[in-house]
């Protein structure tokens, strides 16, 4: 199964949120940023010049900006082009052979690419976790709160949201800077986030939130 062509859909207004279960706020000394999968191969299916895609890119920027301002560590997923059967493993029964070996698929928006201090670790499966170095970074520098932004929401998003409530790492999902194949998938994602793994958030209230921190 290849990835679906998406339409056009407006990401959702800070009144249209899930009620979130649980009251944590994001602590700039606690923090990281994950930049989930904003690959061009992910983003090639999304209306070019429309929402979700712009706002979400347009997001995303603003927050990496606010991140490297107050120290945030900022790490980045990105998948290996190229894949054998075995590294891809169940991946492949469902999405196929992934990513080419081609640096056009691989790279990332200018706008939100990676930095001098940033991390970029090989993302392997939908959790950000596995086969990684995320988990143990984190740790290393004290840090136990995940803030997620890119794609998919219904997929590595919202199981890397998971993944960190497993941990005991705090999770925090921005509604406006995560975008999904369809309007529902995006809603169903950020519900089921909010009642049982993590905050569901928006762009301009984190910001808020930890300039006040």
């Amino acid at each position: 199964m290849a990835l679906p062509a998406i339409a056009a859909y407006p990401l959702p207004r800070p009144d249209e949120l899930p009620a979130n279960r649980v009251t944590w706020t994001v602590d700039p000394a606690r923090a990281v940023l994950l930049v989930h999968d904003l690959q061009h191969h992910f983003l090639a299916k999304y209306p070019q010049g429309e929402q979700p895609l712009t706002g979400m890119l347009d997001n995303t920027a603003r927050l990496l900006k606010e991140s490297r301002g107050l120290g945030i560590p900022v790490y980045y997923s990105a998948q290996r082009g190229g894949q054998t059967p075995e590294e891809r493993g169940l991946q492949l029964d469902f999405w196929g052979p992934g990513v080419a070996d081609d640096p056009e698929a691989l790279a990332m928006p200018g706008a939100v690419a990676p930095e001098d201090g940033d991390t970029v670790l090989t993302k392997w499966k939908y959790s950000a976790f596995v086969r990684t170095e995320l988990e143990a970074l984190m740790r290393e520098s004290g840090r136990d709160q995940l803030v997620i932004v890119g794609v998919y929401a219904h997929i590595g998003v919202l199981i890397s949201a998971a993944d960190a409530w497993m941990r005991d790492i705090q999770a925090f999902v921005v509604a406006d800077a995560v975008a999904d194949f369809t309007r529902d998938d995006h809603d169903m994602a950020l519900r089921w986030a909010a009642g049982r793994c993590a905050v569901v958030t928006t762009t301009d209230a984190l910001i808020e939130e930890v300039r006040a921190a």
